[in-house]
């Protein structure tokens, strides 16, 4: 029976920290980013994910601070509307209905319950001309309010936030785009123009990238395409306006910020360095250099006392006072694509892909956040187009996690390809990977597929190749007893001079498959005798999995001709097949289950079933746009709970116990003597159980006390943190 169920789907994290600009809070408490259609709240100190501000339908693209109440934020979306949010408390408070898509939102303290806004000058997204409009926020006590009301501010403006900037707090505002600054005044009620040419000279690129105005005096400062900053004056009128040129970056400008007094602006870059300008000294400049990625965005605290830099990796940067870094939140790096595919490492189930150029990343999909980085070619990345650098192109686990297998390759044009195979070992002394074996060159042409054995008698690993061979991989044990192992190649096998284009191994290690394009080889590894090749519908084979548990006798392959073909492996026949365009097969690593997904009409759709039965186990179509590129099964931070009577009654039971064994209880005037009791009964399978209590009446006490009579929280939790250490006299 096909069971067409509602699948549940999961936002696991991994959106963008680094589409729009941040905000840090007026106390420096807390930072807030967009980050898909939510809005993240991470703490400033700790680093740390505080909550979400969740309400929003489609993308957040901008987040300002209400001027008129520090606790409060404004969000905006692409969902046509404005959300005022309780960022402490994390509480909507109202969402008011604007009706067109909004990709940038400004405010001013001088501007009180108004909110500029960048929206299409047309009707819908199709649009790619777009204004700055002001919108005037109704006062209502309805949680959501229409607020049709919009009046044109400045017509054809860029959807890029970094192009306006309020000046002189808030007199007027700046707009660039192309070659043209533009700045309406607000009491004129008129803007004036001002243009660049497209080349003054031989390879200058005059074009705006960002802006940002002075917060006290008339000054706007502008980056462009060249690298030039330029500090524009006396603007208020079209014939008489100056400006001055301060140059370091090489590449183009990508941020501008004045700090709250207007002393020191500060600029970014493709550079990956912070400059910091004097005001009042154009020609003095410091640097916050190696801040590891091209700067996106920067913003800076309302007090001016912590700066932060969001970065191209999907990275903010909090610094102090732009002298050093106090804290980066790194979100999940998107490269120039997933070569490696979607591994979980064993030991910390950890999700590992491509991340920055070079590198591995270990991203925990639980906390939604990244654990660490591996640099997996060791070289310095240089940023230059065109420049062919090693790139990451596979990596595998094997069963423990002891050994990490990685794969990188360079082509230059007109050279060879440049192939390394390293092998890391895992050190639990720094609790990372340590590179244990470089083979250059492994294969003569490119890797396609790339396996650990899962055998725990041995550690193996398979490599395939477009050279027509498979190679197997042992660890060898060095003479030296004190010294690691290395690997060596054991067997070069092939079939035929086909190339191989897949490979899979049986759960326990005993077979390895090989797919030959249209031929299927099965091999004993223990001996390396090919021990039958399987016939299939013509196309070659794309993907190979064995079957788990009671189905492991089974061998599945998906073909290039739209086929799904299942094998069963004592007979050597094939078992069924079905007309499918399988564009990726993965195997549950705890259940006889297999995961298919098929593409059709534009989409992808899934199927889960077990070898063994003709009909899927559960189907859910068009679960996505698009083709599946890569899937994995991703183990669970807790036991899934189950409905079935026996499984839930002892969690009661559980529940209900943890009440009388909270620290507040043993804190709060019980004695640690029924503690023991408890203790000596779990010790003694034979003794009494005796009666739990029921709840803590010190606990009910504590929450019936008015506050006011209570003592304060910090010598509670004084006494708590006491209350866990170990006393002196009971250490000896």
């Amino acid at each position: 029976m096909v069971v067409h169920a509602e699948i549940r789907m999961v936002h696991r994290g991994g959106s963008k920290i680094n589409f729009r600009e941040p905000v840090i809070t007026h106390d420096s408490r807390f930072l807030l980013c967009a980050a898909g259609e939510s809005v993240n709240v991470y703490s400033t100190s700790t680093e740390e994910y505080v909550h979400d501000l969740q309400g929003h339908t489609d993308l957040v693209t901008g987040v300002v601070l209400n001027p008129s109440n520090h606790l409060q934020v404004y969000s905006c979306s692409a969902d046509g509307t404005v959300r005022l949010w309780d960022f402490t408390d994390a509480i909507l408070i109202k969402t008011f209905i604007i009706g067109y898509p909004i990709y940038s939102i400004y405010v001013s303290e001088k501007h009180g319950g108004v909110v500029f806004l960048v929206v299409p000058m047309a009707n819908y997204k199709s649009s790619e001309l777009f204004q700055l409009v002001a919108v005037h926020l109704p006062h209502s006590g309805d949680q959501e309010v229409e607020a049709r009301e919009l009046s044109a501010v400045l017509c054809d403006v860029s959807h890029h936030p970094g192009a306006a900037s309020f000046g002189r707090e808030g007199e007027y505002i700046a707009a660039v785009k192309g070659l043209q600054l533009e700045v309406f005044f607000f009491k004129k009620q008129k803007s004036y123009r001002f243009s660049l040419k497209s080349g003054m000279k031989k390879g200058a690129k005059n074009a705006f990238t960002c802006v940002s105005c002075h917060p006290k005096e008339d000054c706007i400062a502008t980056g462009h395409e060249d690298g030039k900053i330029r500090m524009w004056r006396n603007f208020n009128q079209k014939k008489e306006y100056t400006y001055s040129t301060l140059h370091w970056h090489h590449g183009a400008v990508n941020t501008l910020c004045f700090t709250p007094e207007g002393t020191n602006l500060l600029s970014g870059g493709i550079e990956s360095v912070l400059v910091h300008w004097h005001y009042t000294q154009e020609n003095q400049k410091d640097f916050l250099p190696r801040l590891g990625a091209a700067i996106t965005h920067i913003a800076v605290s309302p007090d001016g006392s912590l700066f932060c830099t969001s970065h191209s990796d999907n990275k903010i940067t909090i610094i102090q006072s732009c002298v050093k870094v106090s804290a980066v939140i790194q979100g999940l790096v998107k490269g120039d694509g997933v070569w490696t595919n979607l591994i979980i490492d064993p030991r910390s189930k950890a999700l590992v892909l491509n991340g920055k150029p070079g590198h591995l990343q270990f991203y925990s999909l639980h906390h939604d956040k990244q654990l660490y980085n591996l640099d997996i070619v060791q070289q310095e990345y240089i940023h230059e187009e065109g420049l062919d650098q090693f790139e990451v192109v596979k990596a595998a686990f094997d069963a423990r996690g002891d050994w990490l297998a990685t794969v990188e390759e360079r082509r230059k044009k007109g050279a060879e390809l440049e192939i390394n195979l390293k092998l890391w070992a895992y050190d639990e002394l720094t609790q990372s990977f340590v590179l244990n074996t470089t083979v250059t060159a492994p294969h003569e042409d490119r890797i396609t597929a790339m396996f650990f054995s899962p055998s725990p008698e041995t550690t193996m690993l398979v490599t395939t190749s477009l050279d027509g061979h498979f190679k197997a991989w042992l660890l060898a044990d060095h003479s030296d007893a004190n010294a690691e192992g290395f690997w060596a190649c054991d067997f070069v096998g092939g079939y035929h001079l086909l190339k191989p284009g897949c490979c899979s191994f049986s759960a326990d290690g005993s077979l390895l498959s090989v797919g030959f394009q249209e031929v299927v080889t099965v091999w004993s590894p223990a001996s390396w005798e090919l021990l039958t090749t399987l016939s299939q519908p013509p196309g070659a084979i794309r993907d190979l999995c064995f079957g788990r548990l009671s189905c492991s006798k089974y061998l599945l392959g998906a073909s290039t001709k739209n086929q799904l073909c299942c094998w069963n492996l004592l007979t050597c026949s094939l078992e069924w097949s079905t007309p499918m365009d399988v564009s990726l097969l993965q195997t549950d690593p705890l259940s006889e289950n297999i995961a298919a997904f098929c593409s059709q009409s534009g989409s992808s759709d899934l199927f889960v079933f077990k070898p063994s039965e003709p009909r899927p186990l559960y189907s859910q179509k068009a679960l996505c746009t698009g083709k599946v590129q890569h899937a994995v099964f991703a183990p669970r931070d807790q036991m899934l709970e189950s409905c079935e009577e026996h499984s839930w009654c002892p969690l009661l039971l559980m529940v209900d116990d943890s009440v009388a064994v909270t620290p507040f209880y043993l804190l709060l005037g019980k004695h640690r003597g029924q503690q023991l009791e408890k203790q000596e009964a779990l010790t003694n399978p034979m003794a009494e159980r005796t009666q739990l209590p029921q709840g803590s009446i010190a606990i009910k006490e504590l929450l019936h006390t008015p506050a006011h009579v209570l003592p304060s929280a910090s010598f509670l939790c004084a006494m708590f943190v006491r209350s866990l250490l170990i006393s002196s006299s009971s250490a000896r």
